[in-house]
C-alpha cells in the first residue's frame, strides 16, 4: 500500500510522474523561501516512510502531522517513527552529497536538471525543485493525531477506547483525529458513527486536545453534533475541505480551521479555490492526505508529504501572491505558523502526568 502497482520507487529527492512510452518524467516542485507544513498525512501507509520524510525535508517541509487509527493501525507509527526519521537523516545526507557533486546552487530559475526523463534518474535529478541551498535540509518534525476513523466506528469498543486514552497520553500526540462521519462508504452503521463521534468529541475536550474532522456527505449532521456537544476549546480542524463557499462559511463562523489538499489544485475545483479564498488567514492550513489525493500535476501517482508544495503554491495563487514575492513569503510563513499553533503546542495535563 502507498504506491501504485506500476509505480517504481525512485531513491532520490525528485518528484516523478508517468510519461510517454513507460518513461517517468521529473516534475519541478515549487520553491519557497519559508518552511512548509503538511498537516495531514498517513506515514504508516506509505511504501517507504523514511524516503518520503527525506524527500519532504529536502524540499523544505519542516512539520508533518501523521494520522493513526486506534482501531486499525496498531502501534506501528509509535514504534517505528524514530527509525523512519533516522533513515530520512541518512538519505538526506546522500541527497546533499549528490547536490554538492552536481554543483547545483538552488538559484531560482535553474531548471536544467528538469530536462532529465528516465525511469532511473541521475543524481542531477535529486535537486529538481529544491529549496534554496542556504536553507539546509532537515528531517521534518513529526507529531501524531490518533482517533477512530468513522469507517471503523463499529470496532470502537471499551478496549479500543481505553487504548485511545493511553495513546493520547503519548507526548508525541498533539490531536485527536481523524474522526467524524462518512456517509459515502457507510462502512460502519450511521448510528454507530454518530455515537462514536460524540464519544471522541467528549474525549478530546477531556484531554485538552484539538479535534481533526473527517466528514464526507455528512456535514449537516457533523455540524449539528458538534453544536450539541460543544466545539472543543483546543480547536477544530475540518480536513481536506473540498466543498463550496456556503459550506465553508458556517465552519469559519464557528471558529474552525480549514485545511486544503490536492483538490484545491484540480482543474474543475473552482468552488474549492473560492472557499480557500474565504478562510481567515490565521485559520488556513495546508495538507496532503498522503498517500491519497495527489495534486496536479501529479494526479494518478501516489501522494507523499512533499507534494504539499503544490497545494501551497495553489493556495498562494488563490490568495493573490505572485511566485517569489514578499507577499508569497509572508503567506507561506503564516501557513506554517498556523500549523504549529494548532498542532505543536506544549504538552497537555494528561501528558505531563506521564513524567
Amino acid at each position: 500500500m502507498g504506491r501504485f502497482d506500476d509505480e517504481p520507487e525512485f531513491l532520490d529527492a525528485a518528484f516523478h510522474r508517468k510519461g510517454k512510452k513507460g518513461r517517468w518524467d521529473i516534475v519541478a516542485a515549487p520553491r519557497f523561501e519559508a518552511p512548509i507544513a503538511d498537516t495531514h498525512a498517513h506515514l504508516q501507509l506509505l511504501a517507504n516512510p523514511g524516503l518520503a520524510l527525506a524527500r519532504a525535508g529536502f524540499h523544505g517541509v519542516r512539520f508533518i502531522e501523521t494520522m493513526v487509527d486506534c482501531c486499525e493501525d496498531g502501534t506501528t507509527t509509535f514504534d517505528e517513527l524514530g527509525a523512519w526519521q533516522e533513515q530520512a537523516r541518512e538519505l538526506l545526507a546522500e541527497f546533499a552529497a549528490a547536490q554538492s557533486a552536481e554543483g547545483f546552487d538552488g538559484a531560482p530559475g535553474d531548471d536544467s536538471a528538469l530536462a532529465q526523463e528516465s525511469a532511473s534518474v541521475s543524481s542531477a535529478a535529486t535537486v529538481a525543485g529544491a529549496v534554496p541551498a542556504r536553507a539546509l535540509p532537515e528531517v521534518p518534525h513529526v507529531r501524531i493525531a490518533v482517533g477512530c476513523h468513522p469507517h471503523n466506528a463499529r470496532l470502537f469498543d471499551a478496549q479500543a477506547e481505553s487504548l485511545l486514552e493511553r495513546e493520547l497520553r503519548d507526548p508525541r500526540v498533539s490531536a485527536l483525529g481523524e474522526v467524524g462521519l462518512d456517509y459515502h462508504y457507510d462502512l460502519s452503521p450511521r448510528e454507530t458513527q454518530r455515537e462514536v463521534f460524540r464519544r471522541q468529541i467528549r474525549l478530546a475536550k477531556k484531554a485538552g486536545l484539538p479535534l481533526v474532522l473527517h466528514l464526507r456527505e455528512a456535514h449537516d449532521e457533523g455540524f449539528e453534533i458538534l453544536s450539541e456537544e460543544g466545539f472543543p476549546e483546543a480547536g477544530v480542524l475540518l480536513h481536506c475541505f473540498n466543498l463550496d463557499p456556503a459550506e465553508a462559511k458556517r465552519w469559519i463562523e464557528a471558529g474552525c480551521y480549514l485545511a486544503f489538499g490536492g483538490p484545491v489544485t484540480f482543474k474543475k475545483a473552482d468552488e474549492v479555490r473560492e472557499s480557500a479564498g474565504l478562510v481567515p488567514l490565521d485559520r488556513l492550513l495546508s495538507e496532503t492526505d498522503s498517500p491519497y489525493m495527489s495534486p496536479e500535476p501529479l494526479r494518478g501517482t501516489s501522494c507523499e508529504p512533499g507534494l504539499v508544495l503544490f497545494n501551497v503554491a495553489k493556495l498562494a495563487e488563490v490568495r493573490g501572491c505572485a511566485p517569489g514575492s514578499d507577499a508569497e513569503v509572508e503567506f507561506v510563513e503564516q501557513l506554517y505558523r498556523n500549523s504549529l499553533a494548532f498542532f505543536d503546542r506544549g504538552l497537555t495535563p494528561w501528558q505531563l502526568e506521564a513524567f
